[in-house]
């Protein structure tokens, strides 16, 4: 079965399966390529606030995951004081829902049980289209930078010292949702170095980038490519070792982790909610002990429209539609 056809099946099962017993009533609006739950009347790209107040949602406890990149036991002590400025923000109980995958952190806002989320860069248009997620902003430095590349990674005595190496190798991906761990790297190594997964390399999904990263360090997997924020992270945590990592390739920077809400929220909570983001004091802070050494200690409004626009074209490229029923 080419690769090409396990993304689309993929990403079928996770809409299509995932998603078809929360099924909601088109709406006759200008949508896009939203769901036909959503409508977008003024063409940002986003799921509207719904006009109905009867769909508005008001939980007095909110439920916030940030995207599956690695062990989520270690993230909810990292996010553990931003939590509280959300619960004094907000003036409600704020739980860390530790979700295992892309397709479980969608599904959930979809189905109304997260409210709060940081999802990652290939899951994003996914997010938004199918689950009326709102990504408002993105960590980034003091000076306003934000980004990571992907990198495609072996170690060192592979016998992999340049991409046309793969050939005939393995290389390990993460999840086809995922930009860095699969989009990117294989629409990359099709138009620029003429390899194609099963054709000239053996594809193996690791499911998370820290997972890849460990198979690489542990010699498990010839090649992997992952989102080179995830490595340092790693590298800064003493979980492997520079030495153990060699980088083969580079890609161009692309936007990070985007974090928002769910499109239903009332006009207050959501206020309240964007306003404890941007209002976050970063010092001393579990968050900033975990992103300090990426020089994350912001959180940066973002326009999703234009932001993501080279991820959706990766998506196209790829074959990716965001059907979701």
């Amino acid at each position: 079965m080419k690769l090409r056809t396990l993304l689309l099946g993929t990403v079928a099962a996770l809409t299509f399966s995932g998603f078809a017993v929360f099924g909601a009533a088109a709406q006759e609006c200008e949508r896009g390529t939203l769901d036909a739950r959503y409508c977008d009347t003024n063409g940002d790209m986003l799921a509207d606030t719904p006009t109905d107040p009867s769909k508005l949602a008001d939980p007095s406890t909110l439920v916030f995951a940030f995207t599956p990149v690695e062990d989520p036991s270690i993230y909810k002590e990292v996010w553990s004081d931003f939590l509280t400025h959300l619960e004094n923000e907000t003036g409600r109980k704020v739980l860390f829902f530790p979700v295992q995958s892309n397709a479980a952190q969608i599904e959930a806002m979809r189905s109304g049980r997260l409210h709060i989320a940081g999802f990652n860069t290939g899951s994003n248009p996914i997010a938004v289209n199918c689950a009326g997620f709102n990504p408002f902003t993105i960590m980034a430095s003091e000076n306003g930078e934000f980004g990571y590349e992907m990198e495609i990674i072996t170690y060192p005595g592979s016998g992999i010292e340049e991409v046309a190496d793969l050939k005939g190798k393995q290389l390990a991906f993460t999840s086809p949702t995922s930009n860095s761990g699969f989009k990117a790297p294989s629409a990359i190594l099709k138009a620029d170095f003429d390899l194609i997964s099963e054709r000239d390399f053996e594809p193996v999904f690791s499911g998370k980038h820290d997972n890849s990263i460990l198979g690489v360090a542990n010699k498990d997997y010839a090649a992997a490519s992952i989102a080179n924020s995830v490595l340092k992270r790693m590298i800064s945590r003493g979980v492997i070792t520079q030495d153990q990592i060699k980088t083969i390739y580079q890609s161009q920077t692309f936007p990070t982790t985007g974090f928002g809400v769910a499109h239903n929220l009332t006009p207050e909570l959501d206020e309240k909610i964007r306003n404890a983001f941007y209002n976050f004091d970063w010092e001393g802070t579990s968050l900033q002990k975990e992103f300090e050494q990426s020089n994350e200690d912001q959180f940066l409004p973002i326009d999703y429209k234009n932001l993501w626009d080279v991820i959706r074209k990766i998506d196209a490229a790829n074959g990716v539609e965001y059907t979701c029923n």
